[in-house]
C-alpha cells in the first residue's frame, strides 16, 4: 500500500490526509463481522469497553444505553487481526507518513449507532498521552460505513499539530471523553466513503458531529508511534486502558 509524495507534504502540512479504498469491498464485510461480534459481546471486551459519550445524568449502566461505544485494544483479544489486511496496510502507510520506526501502538473500534446524536468533542489525541521525547504518532481512522457530517464524520483544524497543545478538560460524567475549546468554524470536514480512511497526526485537533441519521456509523482505528516511544510508554506502565485524564503536561492548566 503506497501513498505519494503529494499526500505525506499534505499530512506535513495540515495534520491529516485522506487515504481512499485501503480496504477492499469483501475487506469492509470481514470487519463489519468482527465488529458486530465486539458489540455483541460475542468475544468479550468488557474490561476494554466503554462508553465514550458518557452517560446522561441520571443514568447508569448496565440499563443505560452507550452514546459512542468505545472498545480498546481489539487485536489483544482477537490477536489474528493483527495478521489481517487493515492491520499491515496501515504500518506500511504508517512508515511511509513518519519513519520506518513506527508501529502499532494500540487499536480500537469507536461506534456510533443510529440517532445516538452526541458529538465526540473537539480534543487532541496527545492530552490523553503523557509526555514523550518523540511526539510523531498518526492514527488511521477507517470508516466501515460511508461517513458524512451528519453521522459522524471527522472534522480537523488543518496545522494545528504544529501549534502548541490546548488546554483540555474531562467533557462531561460518567468517563467520557477529554474536550478543548474549538469550533467547526476553524475546522474542515471529511467526509469519505466506506473502505477508505483519514489519518490524523496525535496533535491535531478534531472532533465528530452526533450521529443524527438512520445510518451506522463504524470506526476501526489504527494508532502508531516509534518503537522506542512504545518501550518508553510501557515502562512508564501506559498501555491505553486506564482512565481518561489529561495526562499531557502541555495540556493541562
Amino acid at each position: 500500500m503506497n501513498i505519494s509524495q503529494q499526500q505525506v507534504e499534505f499530512f506535513n502540512r495540515n495534520g491529516y490526509v485522506v487515504v481512499e479504498n485501503i480496504l477492499l469491498p469483501e475487506e469492509i464485510n470481514y470487519y463489519r463481522n468482527v465488529y458486530e461480534d465486539f458489540l455483541e459481546n460475542k468475544i468479550d471486551a468488557s474490561r476494554f469497553r466503554s462508553d465514550l459519550g458518557g452517560f446522561a445524568e441520571g443514568d447508569k449502566p448496565p440499563a443505560a444505553k452507550e452514546r459512542i461505544t468505545q472498545i480498546m485494544l481489539p487485536s489483544r483479544l482477537m490477536p489474528e487481526l493483527l495478521e489481517k489486511s487493515l492491520h499491515k496496510k496501515t504500518r506500511m502507510v504508517a512508515r511511509q507518513l513518519l519513519g520506518d520506526d513506527m508501529a502499532l501502538d494500540f487499536d480500537m473500534l469507536i461506534d456510533k449507532a443510529p440517532y445516538s446524536n452526541t458529538p465526540t468533542p473537539w480534543h487532541q489525541d496527545c492530552a490523553y498521552w503523557i509526555s514523550m521525547p518523540d511526539i510523531r504518532a498518526a492514527s488511521c481512522w477507517v470508516a466501515l460505513d460511508d461517513a458524512v457530517k451528519d453521522n459522524g464524520c471527522m472534522w480537523y483544524v488543518p496545522g494545528s499539530h504544529l501549534l502548541p497543545v490546548r488546554t483540555h478538560r474531562p467533557a462531561g460524567k460518567g468517563g467520557g471523553a477529554l474536550e478543548c475549546d474549538a469550533e467547526e468554524a476553524e475546522g474542515t470536514a471529511v467526509e469519505i466513503k466506506a473502505g477508505s480512511c483519514v489519518w490524523h497526526h496525535g496533535g491535531t485537533l478534531h472532533y465528530s458531529r452526533g450521529n443524527s441519521t438512520d445510518k451506522r456509523r463504524r470506526a476501526f482505528i489504527n494508532n502508531f508511534r516509534p518503537e522506542e516511544m512504545i518501550r518508553f510508554e510501557r515502562e512508564q506502565g501506559f498501555d491505553h486502558t486506564g482512565e481518561r485524564n489529561v495526562r499531557n503536561d502541555n495540556a493541562k492548566n
